[in-house]
């Protein structure tokens, strides 16, 4: 057994594994500007933000507040197009998911009476995330920034700033402690043994697995390792699965092959996989694991590889695997949650449905329902502390609750209810013949969930939010 011990989790959902990396790519890096100007149902239980029905009458005036208009509510807009080594759509198509959401609500008359606006969205090029969000700063002419950056290193200046910021959460470290921060979900902890992993385990029927991570990114590293930790915690509980390998210091982007891994994994017996890779690299590994004549021997455990087209491409190579999403997967039933909305105004905006775009809408939804709960007489500052007050929030229905006011910190493995969630829970979905998704589990319930009140294994409850 190969392992490369750390001190980190596989969470729920490994959005996280490879961010950490980028930064040795940095250099490559340049410092061009990109900026773009774009057009542009409030979700979850809120202790007083409404429903969507909250646009209609006249604005109350408000001056000096940055971004604010008597007609409009302006917002920028902070993350990765160019640079990015993984070659996957990131600020555009979180952005695609804002403005959809933009749309969507502005069709009910906005918020308070004013539209929401995209205004300007920055390019950070990789490497000049600090830098982008200071000049978004400097500027002062948008109220609140939504950001999907592989590299966070100015979400806490826009947070010094008073910004109200909305973030896809690949990088809760920078996060972590700041009120003004919010994400898709809370700010996890990475160091923690989870669930829902070793509930994917279960679903696989794992007898011996393995964990698989890039030693250079942090995150990755740990949450192979932290695989490893929560199939030894967990084993018995889902009938008697081990961890048997564990390579968590694996080269960035596979550049040298993993036959010698694949082989040693072979050699163990390995029948799964809990992967801490990019979708690029889960590939590699699985041509890999062909070529060696084990893939149909083999169920793969992804983070990032809820991309449709990207399966589809792959001519059945993923078929049988197991892909884990945090949030109400596109295969799930919509019942009254927001999915319905979310499909119909992507559609309307001739944007694709993806993974990206459902955490940008989900952002979008806690703006305005942030605003809304703040009243007429809005500013950045009450927005926040209204934001803080929100209780139960699912985006109407598309994730597990969360309630802000605590969940600016992550939980430890041993408290996870102070800071951690009220529900731990997680989606599956099956790649099925094809490679077309299948959603493991009830469509109408579609998140398996955990108690969050501690770490005992329980068996766990198909669940639906509103």
């Amino acid at each position: 057994m190969v392992n490369h011990r750390s001190t980190r989790r596989r969470p729920r959902h490994l959005l996280f594994g490879v961010t950490a990396v980028l930064a040795l790519l940095l250099a490559a890096c340049g410092n061009s500007s990109d900026d773009k100007s774009s057009d542009g149902g409030s979700g979850g239980t809120t202790t007083t933000a409404s429903s969507g029905s909250d646009g209609g009458g006249a604005a109350t005036k408000i001056t000096g507040v940055p971004g604010v208009t008597d007609s409009e509510i302006k917002f920028s807009s902070l993350g990765t197009n160019s640079n990015n080594p993984l070659g996957t759509c990131v600020l555009d198509c979180f952005d695609q998911g804002v403005k959809a959401y933009f749309a969507y609500r502005n069709s009910t008359g906005g918020v308070n009476g004013r539209k929401l606006v995209l205004s300007k969205e920055v390019d950070d090029e990789l490497a000049n995330n600090q830098s982008k969000a200071l000049e978004i700063v400097s500027a002062n002419d948008t109220f609140g920034t939504f950001s999907a950056a592989q590299l966070a290193s100015g979400w806490g200046d826009l947070a010094k700033a008073g910004i109200p910021t909305y973030v896809w959460m690949i990088n809760p470290a920078d996060a972590a402690g700041h009120p003004e921060i919010f994400g898709n979900r809370e700010v996890v902890c990475i160091s923690c043994t989870s669930r829902t992993a070793a509930w994917g385990v279960k679903l696989a029927k794992g007898k011996k697995v393995a964990e698989l991570g890039y030693g250079v990114s942090e995150n990755s590293k740990q949450c192979a390792d932290w695989g490893a930790k929560t199939i030894e915690k967990y084993g018995k509980d889902i009938g008697g699965a081990k961890s048997v390998y564990t390579a968590s210091n694996l080269d960035f982007g596979l550049p040298n092959g993993i036959g010698p891994e694949v082989t040693a994994m072979k050699k163990a017996g390995v029948d799964t996989i809990i992967g801490c890779l990019d979708l690029n690299g889960m590939k590699t590994v699985a041509q890999e694991m062909q070529r060696q004549q084990i893939r149909d021997k083999v169920t793969m455990i992804h983070a990032n590889t809820y991309d449709q087209k990207f399966v589809d491409d792959a001519n059945g190579l993923f078929d049988g695997d197991l892909i884990g999403v945090a949030f109400r997967p596109f295969e799930a039933d919509a019942g009254d949650s927001a999915l319905k909305q979310f499909n119909e105004w992507m559609k309307k905006q001739n944007y694709p449905n993806s993974e990206i775009a459902m955490n940008g809408w989900i952002n979008a939804t806690l703006a305005a329902d942030g605003i809304a709960a703040a009243g007429p007489n809005f500013d950045r500052k009450k927005v926040v502390d209204a934001t803080n007050k929100i209780k139960d929030f699912t985006a109407n229905g598309l994730t597990m609750p969360v309630e802000w006011g605590r969940q600016h910190e992550p939980p430890t493995e041993d408290d996870i209810k102070t800071h951690g969630p009220k529900f731990d829970c997680q989606s599956y979905v099956r790649v099925g013949k094809g490679g077309k998704f299948e959603l493991e589990g009830d469509k109408a319930k579609p998140f398996v969930c955990f108690p969050g009140e501690n770490r005992d294994w329980s068996t766990p409850e198909d669940m639906n939010f509103k």
